[in-house]
């Protein structure tokens, strides 16, 4: 199983919330950034998501925000870059 696997694995499972790097969590969006926050869009994707960092770690409720869009549009196969 690759990085980028083990990481969908560990956001997709919801235990690893506040264990997951900010910047392990941008690598899975495409992003623009506006100061300190981080803006992420999608073609096809509804939600624009912002993000900041809590030292190096993503913030949990972040993280579940993400979980929940990647679940509903089905998104985090290698097609889907």
């Amino acid at each position: 199983m690759g990085q980028h696997e083990k990481l969908m694995q560990s956001i997709l499972s919801g235990r690893q919330d506040k264990n997951i790097l900010f910047s392990d969590l941008c690598s899975v969006l495409d992003r623009r950034v506006r100061g300190d926050h981080f803006i992420f869009t999608k073609d096809g994707v509804e939600e624009i998501v912002n993000i900041q960092p809590a030292g190096s770690k993503a913030k949990p409720y972040q993280v579940k925000q993400v979980r929940e869009i990647i679940l509903k549009y089905r998104l985090g196969g290698d097609d889907d870059e």
